[in-house]
This record gives structure tokens, sequence and C-alpha cells, in this order.
């Protein structure tokens, strides 16, 4: 895509990522962002686009072809319906909105445009867990058993949204994808530290049709920072350390013999994988779906896959771990 023609909503923690990614591919048309340090930064990372503290500015540009959404997580609902029935196409951070009732909204809107609508699920972008789809796809694990992750840090604390709105979307992307189907049950517990009624830790569980599990732990109150998503499969455990950039593969099962369950241990040996920055990744891939018109990889459906784990998994939580059970999808 020649043309400048991306507009970025927000230059802030996260959004100044995405100015830079946009700029360095050579399609940043806008920057907005009402705030003195977001427009700061953007000045330093893109001196020369145009720079604006209102967002109807863009909307009202035709030659705007696209609008990224980096803004704080309550506005994201009501900027992506502005921008798409302005005609745009949209990539929007996670999470799409704060409710699956909104994001379904969004979604319908998108379609009855013809608009792209992406969400910003980057893990699912990241070179090693592209590899590790791959490897369980050509069946390497044989048949996947159980999942896990650990999401463990210290801070950086917030105050809009919790620790699971937070933190939790990436590694539910990425399970939904590897599993292949929402789960039918959700249960998260967790505890307030910090701030009244703000979850610092949660850990969720899930159960699939097809007897798979999988759990979620994560914490911006941790001494040390883990992020560690583990596969186990029927014939060898994969394990992915986003902290050590390794993606290791073992040679280990348990075999159910005449004399009960046998562990057998092998050997385990590192993956190679891409060095491309996942959001690189991403930002290229919402290009590609502009130029094809075709769904990108975390479309909306994807993104409102997330929302429907996320929100019950929120609920169980606010009922202190009650079980929640998810509708069939029709």
């Amino acid at each position: 895509m020649a043309e400048q023609n991306v507009a970025v909503l927000g230059c802030g923690y996260w959004g100044k990522n995405l100015v830079r990614n946009f700029h360095q591919l050579g399609v940043l048309a806008a920057v907005v962002d009402p705030t003195e340090a977001g427009q700061t930064s953007a000045r330093q990372i893109a001196p020369e686009i145009p720079l604006y503290s209102e967002f109807e500015t863009v909307l009202a540009d035709p030659t705007i072809r696209a609008v990224v959404i980096a803004t704080p997580a309550v506005t994201h609902f009501e900027l992506c319906l502005k921008a798409l029935a302005a005609g745009k196409d949209v990539f929007c951070e996670k999470p799409l909105a704060l409710r699956y009732e909104d994001a379904s909204k969004a979604a319908k809107l998108a379609e009855e445009k013809g608009k792209i609508l992406m969400v910003g699920h980057i893990l699912e972008y990241h070179p090693a867990i592209l590899k590790l789809r791959e490897m369980v796809a050509e069946g390497q694990l044989g048949r996947i058993q159980y999942l896990y992750s650990n999401r463990l840090n210290l801070g950086k604390v917030r105050r809009e949204e919790n620790i699971l709105w937070s933190f939790a979307p990436h590694d539910i992307a990425v399970i939904l994808r590897l599993v292949g189907e929402l789960p039918f049950q959700v249960i998260a517990t967790g505890g307030s530290y910090i701030q009244s009624n703000i979850a610092d830790v949660t850990v969720t569980q899930l159960a699939f049709d097809n007897g798979l599990s999988a759990h979620i732990f994560i914490s911006w109150l941790n001494p040390f920072k883990e992020q560690k998503l583990v596969v186990v499969g029927s014939k060898r455990m994969a394990v992915f350390d986003d902290v050590a950039k390794t993606l290791m593969l073992y040679d280990q099962r348990v075999d159910l013999r005449e004399e009960g369950p046998v562990p057998i241990k092998g050997e385990g040996h590192a993956i190679e994988y891409s060095s491309d920055e996942p959001l690189r990744l991403e930002c290229q891939a919402f290009l590609a779906a502009i130029e094809t018109r075709e769904p990108p990889l975390t479309d909306a459906r994807s993104g409102l896959q997330v929302l429907r784990v996320l929100q019950a998994a929120q609920r169980s939580l606010i009922t202190h771990g009650q079980t929640i059970l998810l509708p069939m999808e029709g």
C-alpha cells in the first residue's frame, strides 16, 4: 500500500509503538492524541506527520482510509462505531469493547459497511506462536490434552481495568486458536489487593467439549516476570517462554500400560523461529487485509470469541468462582 492513509488514535504507552511501526511502513497519515504527553511522543517519532487533538478531524478526511485505535479500553467501542460509520477500516487494540453485546454491534456494522475490523491480539502474530500452531497442525505433539499459561510481573498496575481484561486476552486468543473451539465452561477466581474491586491476580479455568482443559494464571503482583505457554500433547510437550525468547519441544509423554501410567522422559530441544517483531507482523497483516479485503487472522469474529470467554470469566470472578456455562455458537 503505497500512499499514506492510516491514522493512529492514541500515542501513549502502547500507541506510540503503533505510530512507530506504521510510520516505518510508510503509511502513517495522521496521529490523534489530546494529551500533551501523547503529542510530545508523536512529534518525536513522526515529526513530519500531521498531529491532531480531535478524532473528528481524521473522520472527515476522505484520504484517510483506515484508523488504528490505541486509546483507553473504555473508549474503544464508541470510537470503532464512529470510524466504521465514517467508512474507515479499523484496527482496534484489545478489547474491542467492554461488553460482548457492544462488540457484536461493531462487528455487525463492519459487515454492513463492508469494512475490515481487526482486533489487536498481538500474541497471535508472534513468530513463536505461529510456529507452535504449525507444529500442532502437523500433529507433532499428538492430541492436545492440556494447556496452561502464566503471565506474571510486578506492574504495570491499571486503574481503568483489572488484570483479567488487561493481560488475559492475549492468552485466551492463543488458546482458542490452538484448540479450535470455544470452551463450554469457565471458572475464574482471584483477589483485589491494591485497589478495591480491581483484581490484581486471577486464575481462569477453561473446559472444552473434546475433554481438553486449560488454565490461565495472571498477576501484576509477582516478584519476577514470567510469560510461559505450555502445551501438553499425547506425543510431545511444547513450552514457549516469552521472557527467555525460546520455544522448546520436549519428547515427553505419559503412556498407559498394564502396570499403570508410565512417564516417558526425553530430551528437549529448541525450535527455531523468526526474529520478526510481532507488532510489525500485526501491522502488516492489517495493511494486507485492507488491500485484499480478506479478513485478518484476528478479525471481528476472533475478537468476539475472546470477549465471550472474558465476560464469562469476569462474571465468575465477581461471583467468587461460580461456574459459568457458555452458550453454544449458533
